[in-house]
């Protein structure tokens, strides 16, 4: 009996080292590697200018962002794409190459709504990873962090709304 129980531990500890090899192999043998990448995100309207979304934050349908990759160390663009909000405030963008020489964000452009146009310095943009050579599994669509217009006067709410963020004082721009 002892030499069938070796057996099948042997048999199941192989089939465990080669499922485990399998899985780890990043297209099956014999197909083509994965190319490309969807950037998916959300563009909204901060209208508490607080640089986080708020109860009164909405999103903007018709916004229009730029993906924007530039090699990191000379800056030289090397690729770019440009996608619109849908009517719940969701860009997608399809970007076909693999930037691992490259820092590629997602960069807001024009806005729909007069009143919610302003673009704050620094946080217009969202930083994408899009390589698949970087030690992380990677699939196929890549979530951006979400990204703001701010609003040229903030709501006559915001200063309640933040209070209860425990964020507003006295010097707060937000009455």
């Amino acid at each position: 009996m002892m030499p069938q129980l070796r057996s099948l531990v042997a048999l199941l500890l192989t089939a465990t080292a080669m499922a485990t090899v399998a899985g780890a192999m990043p297209t099956a043998p014999g197909s083509p590697p994965k190319k490309g990448f969807v950037v998916t995100g959300r563009v909204y309207c901060d209208n508490c200018r607080a640089g986080f979304e708020t109860n009164v934050s909405h999103n903007i349908a018709g916004a229009t962002v730029q993906m924007e990759c530039r090699h990191f160390e000379t800056q030289q663009l090397h690729d770019k794409a440009e996608a619109t909000t849908d009517g719940g405030g969701w860009y997608r963008m399809d970007i076909g190459d693999d930037h691992q020489e490259e820092i590629c964000e997602v960069v807001l452009l024009k806005s729909p709504e007069a009143d919610c146009a302003e673009v704050e310095r620094f946080r217009d943009r969202s930083r994408v990873p899009l390589t698949r050579n970087n030690g992380i599994d990677q699939k196929s669509v890549i979530y951006a962090n979400p990204i703001a217009f701010f609003r040229k006067e903030p709501l006559p709410n915001c200063g309640e709304i933040l209070r209860a963020y425990a964020l507003y004082n006295d010097t707060s721009e937000n009455p």
